[in-house]
Formats: C-alpha cells, structure tokens, sequence
C-alpha cells in the first residue's frame, strides 16, 4: 500500500545542495504538508508513494528555492525614477524625499505585491527586506503565499514611519512580538547604516535582537564616501567601527561589504557575520565591486541580495548570481573562483544559513519545508547539456523558472502565480506611477 502525499515532484536532474556535490539523476521528491518526505531515485518514490499531484518530469531540473539577502521590496515602485547617479545623491536628492512624499500602508502594500509576484517569476521563495510599514509588507506576501524575513528600519532622525529614534523600536519590537511564530513571515531589525545610526541605536537594536532572538539586517561600508565619512565622526572605518563597540556578531547580515580592509575582513570572519552581496546595485551606482574572492577564502559566508528594484533595477538572483560567477573570475584573473556550484550554494543553502533558516530551508532533505524551483530545461539556450551546475548558473534565466512551491503549496504554475491577479497588480502600480510622476 503506497503513502499518500500532496505532491511529487519529479526531475532529470534534483540539486539538493547538500554535502553531496553529485544531483541525483531521474529523481523525484514527496511533499506532504509543507514539508519533504523523501528525496531519491524516481523510481523508488513513485513504488513507495501516491501524489494527489504530480509536477516536473523529464527536461526538469529541480532545485531549493532561491533566497534574496537583501531587499527594499516596496521600492520597485521607484524603480527608474532616478538613475546615473551616485549613491548619495539617488538617496538623498530622489528616494527619501520620494519615501516622505508616498510612503504608507497602502503604497507598501501594492508595491510588495508587484514585488512578491516579480520575485516569484524569477524562482525566489524566501527574501530578506528592510523597509517600513512592514505589517502592509506581510500582508502582501502572505497573500502570495511567500517566506519572507522583514526587518523593521530604524534611523536616526524622523521619516513618515516614525518621528523618533524610540518610536522606530516601539514599532519593530510590536512587529516581532506579533509575527514571532507566523508560518511564513520571520521578524528581523534593520539598523539602516553606519552614517544614519548611532553606536547607541546599534546598541539597542543588538539588544532587541539577543531579547528575541531575531536577525540584525544593515548596510555596511557600502562606498568610499561612507568609509570616510564614519572615519571622519568615530576615527574608525565602518566595520571595525561596529566592531569597537561589540556590534558584530553571528546575527548580523551586513548588505554589499564593497570597501572591508583585508583586517576587517578577518573581523568579519571571526565574528561570524553574513554578507549580501548586491553586485548589480554596486555597479550601477558605481559603489565598486566587493572583495567576494577575499571574503569567501577567509570563509565569510557571502549571499546574494538584489538590493531594491530602484537601484538595480530587477529583483533577480538568477542574473546577480550569473553576473558575479563571471565578474569575480575578471576581477581575481582565475578563472576557477566562485564556481558555478559555490554560486549556487551562495543563492540557496547560504542564503538560507544566513537568515538563521538554515535548519528550515535552502537545501532539498526530508523534514525541511518544501520550498523549490522546477526550471525547465527544454529550451535552446540550455542545450545541450554537459553540467547541470554550469547550466543553472551560465545559461538559465528566470524566464525558465516554471514552477515554483512554497511552504509545500504550488505558488507560480506554469510561469503564472497562482494567488496574484497580475493585472490588477499592473493597473495600481501604472495609477502609482501617474502620481509619482506628477511630483
């Protein structure tokens, strides 16, 4: 008598990235509930078990859903309103006085839904955002059946989320008070930057974190202006700033890390701190490229973030990981850096680790949650075919992603996500454009 499950996934090629470095050929995958039952040959699982829904198949390669470290989600509304320029002015000259002109539940809501359905496209299951009104954030996502880590942001000085300093953590802490045991939204805190916050409101934010246990998300020595300006006020350069008054620590993902001095890069790996890398954002704003190959050698985890749609100006970690795998062999002049599979592993299972979800998601096992990707492999520019990792990485796009299940529900089937009306969501995003553009 066969088990029953909910769905059976099968595929020519399973990429469990786990410590097996080989993909297991012709196999299959049994979810029940939101969680993996068994991972294994195709052969063994169907004998073994019945599938109210069968998906994938030959010409499939299945992998864990892709994790995006670092995101303003809400901000693809902003996206090409202000671009070709440098970091300091894009910020303070167009977004923030755009942020305090339409920021608001209703904004951050329709634009995380734009958000959720852009990512879903692409295969990313999980993502790491630091933004505001990040109740209207969960909602949207929860609607599109998404995981997401939401850190609160804080600041320095008064914005239209919050009027002080204190206000910001009364509101972040209610935040993870309330979704501390939700099923797909995890609560974080986001500490802006180095030059928006005090060593005192990092402080409190690492205190708030330790209390509940949560991720501590912020941008760290993102620019050469950045790195002067906190030598200038503190006399230190960013992360051994943060280091002096003990703010680093394994709940810390710091996004870009582009300027990190070769000591603070050791800092960095004895702490036990994430990096996001956002390597488009960083080249289009003209950041610079972080040292990936230094970091990744002292064994700093790095990941990668897309940084916000306003800066980049997509949501896609399959082109950030393509890009990097690339880039980092031109930069390094060795062609066999970041290979393809440590990109992948730096797109999933690190990505995952990163969050503090290691133990949840990133990686195709029996009793993780079933959140995975089915690209399909039919297609020209993926034949033929020699190396799966190499394909995944070099020749796929997010255009292949054709399924994708998360928490072991199907979200996006067929290239269609299944819980978003993509056409409502363009009419209020072309009705948000018409005001923003008015401006």
């Amino acid at each position: 008598m066969k088990e029953n499950v909910d769905i059976i996934v099968k595929g020519e090629y399973i990429l469990t990235m786990t410590d097996a470095e080989e993909p297991v050929t012709n196999g299959a995958v049994a979810i029940k509930d939101s969680r993996i039952v068994e991972v294994g040959r195709e052969d063994a699982i169907v004998n073994k078990y019945e599938g109210q829904r069968v998906l994938g198949g030959k010409g499939y390669a299945v992998i864990p859903g892709f994790v995006n470290t670092h995101t303003h989600a809400a901000m693809v509304y902003f996206r090409g309103l202000a671009d070709d320029l440098p970091l300091k002015d894009w910020l303070e000259g167009h977004i923030w006085p755009a942020e305090q002109k339409y920021l608001g539940n209703e904004f951050v809501y329709d634009a995380t839904e734009l958000a959720c359905f852009e990512m879903i496209r692409a295969g990313i299951t999980l993502f790491n955002d630091m933004y505001f009104f990040e109740d209207a954030s969960a909602k949207a996502i929860k609607k599109a059946g998404m995981r997401a880590v939401l850190g609160t942001g804080i600041l320095d000085f008064p914005t239209v989320a919050a009027s002080t300093t204190s206000e910001y953590f009364e509101k972040a802490e209610d935040f993870i008070k309330r979704y501390s045991e939700d099923e797909l939204i995890v609560p974080a805190i986001a500490p802006h930057a180095p030059y928006t916050c005090s060593p005192e409101t990092y402080k409190r934010a690492m205190e708030l974190a330790e209390k509940y246990n949560v991720t501590v998300h912020t941008h760290l020595s993102e620019t050469q202006w950045e790195v002067e300006e906190i030598t200038k006020r503190y006399g230190n350069t960013p992360v051994k700033h943060l280091d002096s008054h003990g703010l680093l620590d394994s709940r810390v993902l710091a996004a870009h890390c582009v300027w990190p001095t070769e000591e603070e890069i050791d800092i960095l790996a004895q702490r036990g701190v994430s990096i996001s890398h956002c390597l488009e954002s960083n080249l289009k704003l003209s950041s610079g490229i972080a040292p990936v190959t230094k970091m990744l050698q002292k064994a700093v985890r790095v990941t990668f973030g897309t940084d916000g749609a306003a800066s980049n100006n997509d949501l896609d970690i399959m082109s950030e990981m393509s890009t990097a795998a690339k880039l980092h062999k031109a930069v390094s002049g060795d062609p066999t850096v970041l290979s393809a599979r440590e990109a992948l592993l730096m797109a999933t299972k690190w990505g995952a680790q990163a969050l503090g979800l290691g133990d949840k998601v990133g990686s195709i096992e029996a009793g993780k949650l079933a959140d995975l990707v089915l690209i399909n492999l039919k297609n020209p520019h993926l034949t033929p075919l020699y190396d799966i990792y190499s394909h995944i990485v070099y020749s796929a796009k997010s255009s292949d992603v054709e399924t994708v299940i998360v928490n072991g529900k199907v979200v996006l089937n067929g290239g269609d996500a299944v819980n978003l009306d993509m056409e409502e969501i363009f009419y209020k995003a072309n009705q948000w454009s018409l005001k923003i553009r008015k401006r």
